[in-house]
């Protein structure tokens, strides 16, 4: 009899063990790979190999994946992280924005490749992170496995009250590769917007209404906007008293921290692209030449057209009309249009136009470019100017708005001075700074005198294969397209 009782009870007890060869989940009970256990009323035999008791509260089995720093481009080895848009613990969706990262040429945004929770930041804001190092450490469902590329590190255990509150995700976005490119280049999280597409799908319109609001970017009309004709003559904003009081610098108050200890700060973001920059441009022997420009006719014209750009959305300053202008002449003077190889063997004649745009910013001096000029109107590069102003403010320009300018134009005059010796940007061959517009007299051709719109223009020239005759050629052409706007109606396209 005792024999069978012994016989009764080892049956139960091996009715109740457990052994599990794959990681799966049962009710409320989660099994652990490779884990054999085996539990009685009271106690817990043990095996040979690695055994727990089973518990009630489930325990995470995700793996965590080492999301590195991908090659960004342009020999860019290492960043400066700016701004994190995750913390850890947060939910994140494939193409969702990580962090915002700042090379010594652009700022990009990083987004996730993968559906799952932070648990690890690598790095604190404007700390150094170098391409191929991990990220950011990313919990991944392990159903789902990873690429052989990334390192998976083993899951720590996680509550069950935690493990609850993380599943909570945002809903999956519907979007095309093009609207989801748009939407990395300008920071935004595709689970914020919503689409008005078939089957809530975000089209590029939404990216743009959203981009719209958030940043106050000013964007142009769409191809088949309306276009205003411009308004009477009794409706137009009536203009500024002429005699305005001269205006006094005033010196902007900043509180002052004396230390008495001196400070080392490493060169980084755009300053450490100036010092590089700057330096391949003393190997450039630079030719300069300046004139003076009366922009009386211009500052009329930019009046009367004003409140026509207001009415599109567009503010409209000179810069437009001096870059198409200066397009213009590039199309009689290629050569200032062109880039000269390191051997001085080559030079290479561009067939587009991108003509810079020098930015004094927060981040310091940057350099974006409008893209091919010699085929856009000048309301259209007044329209990519208002762009490329706004994110150059917010520190958001793309590594394609600040890359492959030809021409670059400086306007000093907006802070204040005349005259300027700006400093060539390599591959570039030439370059123009703007002073500020002064009223002045001058004598008309009958020996009258009249307050006339005086600005002075600077130009440097690669004098390597730019003589001194052709800069003056250009800039004449370039002076007299500003000096009697209408005759710019005869070279448009």
């Amino acid at each position: 009899m005792a024999a069978v009782t012994a016989l009764r009870s080892s049956c139960r007890a091996a009715g109740r063990l457990v052994c599990i060869h794959r990681v799966r989940s049962c009710s409320s009970i989660r099994f652990i790979k490779s884990k054999y256990v085996c539990v009685f009323d009271k106690s817990a035999l043990k095996f040979s190999r690695q055994q727990r008791l089973l518990r009630t509260s489930a325990v995470s089995c995700g793996q965590i994946v080492q999301f590195k720093l991908s090659d960004i481009g342009e020999g860019i080895t290492e960043v400066t992280v700016k701004e994190w848009y995750i913390k850890e613990g947060d939910s994140v969706s494939q193409f969702d924005s990580i962090c915002e990262v700042q090379s010594d040429k652009a700022s990009v945004t990083i987004t996730s490749r993968y559906d799952g929770i932070i648990r690890k930041l690598h790095y604190n804001l404007d700390e150094i992170a170098y391409v191929g190092k991990p990220l950011v450490d990313i919990e991944i469902d392990a159903s789902k496995g990873v690429t052989s590329e990334e390192d998976v590190v083993e899951t720590p255990p996680m509550s069950h009250e935690e493990h609850t509150h993380q599943e909570i995700k945002g809903h999956k976005t519907l979007a095309t590769p093009a609207v989801r490119r748009l939407a990395m280049e300008n920071n935004i999280k595709l689970s914020e917007v919503v689409g008005t597409g078939k089957d809530n799908r975000i089209l590029k319109e939404d990216i743009l209404n959203y981009l719209a609001k958030q940043t106050g970017a000013i964007l142009p009309p769409s191809p088949k906007a309306e276009i205003m004709p411009p308004l009477p003559k009794s409706e137009t904003v009536p203009a500024a008293p002429k005699d305005k009081a001269r205006k006094i610098p005033v010196p902007v108050s900043r509180p002052i921290a004396f230390s008495g200890k001196d400070k080392t700060e490493s060169v980084t973001g755009f300053q450490k692209a100036m010092v590089k920059t700057m330096s391949a441009a003393l190997k450039i022997p630079h030719f300069g030449y300046c004139d003076e420009i009366d922009l009386t006719q211009l500052v009329q014209l930019r009046e009367d057209l004003k409140p026509l750009a207001e009415i599109r959305g567009v503010k409209l300053s000179f810069m437009p009309f001096f870059i198409k202008a200066a397009s213009l002449g590039l199309l009689q003077y290629p050569i200032l249009n062109a880039s000269l190889d390191e051997s001085c063997q080559n030079v290479t004649y561009k067939a587009s136009h991108n003509i810079g745009v020098a930015m004094d910013t927060e981040q310091g001096l940057i350099v974006p470019n409008v893209k091919n000029v010699q085929v856009c109107s000048v309301f259209e590069i007044a329209s990519e100017l208002n762009r490329l102003q706004s994110l150059g403010s917010a520190g958001q320009l793309g590594t394609n708005d600040l890359t492959g300018g030809t021409f670059t134009l400086s306007n000093i005059g907006t802070i204040g001075g005349t005259y300027a010796k700006p400093v060539i940007l390599p591959p570039e061959v030439a370059i123009g700074a703007l002073g500020k517009i002064q009223v002045l007299p001058r004598f008309n051709g009958k020996g009258e005198v009249f307050q006339a719109q005086i600005m002075n223009v600077s130009w440097s020239a690669d004098h390597r294969i730019i003589d001194g005759a052709t800069m003056a050629r250009f800039s004449n052409l370039w002076k007299s397209y500003l000096e009697n706007p209408a005759s710019m109606l005869l070279d448009l396209k």
